[in-house]
């Protein structure tokens, strides 16, 4: 009977130390949270909770790389285009991150989406085709002041790629086209 009493006691220790040790790595940041309020952040290395009474998130502190799905836009001149890019951010205040947004990383997947919506509808097609670095720059600053409450960083953001309707295609390759016989007839007129 003595034997059976030290292993229950045994084998509960054993279950509230493990529920009571958590592992934080360097890149990570633990929210602890008693009985339903936030205490505080630890991390990294071991961190040692109460059982059933603290309970523990954690946050990613690395840099996060993000497709934004592709978006249909219509520019300022009226043509459809369809745009997509990719978002890099990371997490500066992992108590902002866990308090004041539920998933950040798609509450900054969908502000980044419609601000490319937004920002490309302020844009000609010539600036969407030949200024992209000022378009990103732009998306970048509006993202970033958006999730800035989250404790979220925007560090860059990339249109990757801008696709035209056939029909606009057709249209300047036609107009390149007669760019090219126009220069070719100058020179040849130079020519003679």
């Amino acid at each position: 009977m003595n034997w059976f009493v030290y292993f229950i006691i045994a084998v509960v220790v054993i279950i509230l130390l493990s529920a009571a040790i958590k592992i934080v790595r360097e890149y990570e940041r633990g929210g602890v949270f008693r009985l339903g309020r936030f205490v505080g952040l630890r991390g990294p290395g071991l961190v040692l909770i109460i059982p059933f009474v603290e309970n523990m998130r954690k946050i990613d502190l690395r840099v996060i790389t993000m497709d934004v799905p592709q978006q249909e836009c219509i520019t300022v001149d009226n043509v459809t285009v369809r745009v997509d890019a990719v978002i890099y951010f990371r997490v500066v205040n992992a108590a902002d991150a866990i308090l004041k947004v539920l998933d950040y990383i798609k509450a900054t997947s969908l502000l980044a989406a419609t601000t490319l919506r937004n920002v490309v509808g302020q844009s000609t097609l010539d600036e969407l085709l030949g200024q992209r670095d000022r378009l990103n720059e732009k998306i970048q600053g509006v993202v970033d002041e958006g999730t800035n409450p989250w404790g979220v960083k925007v560090s860059m953001v990339e249109v990757k790629d801008v696709q035209l309707p056939q029909t606009m295609q057709r249209a300047m390759a036609a107009q390149a086209e007669a760019e090219r016989e126009r220069r070719a007839k100058v020179v040849h007129a130079e020519g003679e």
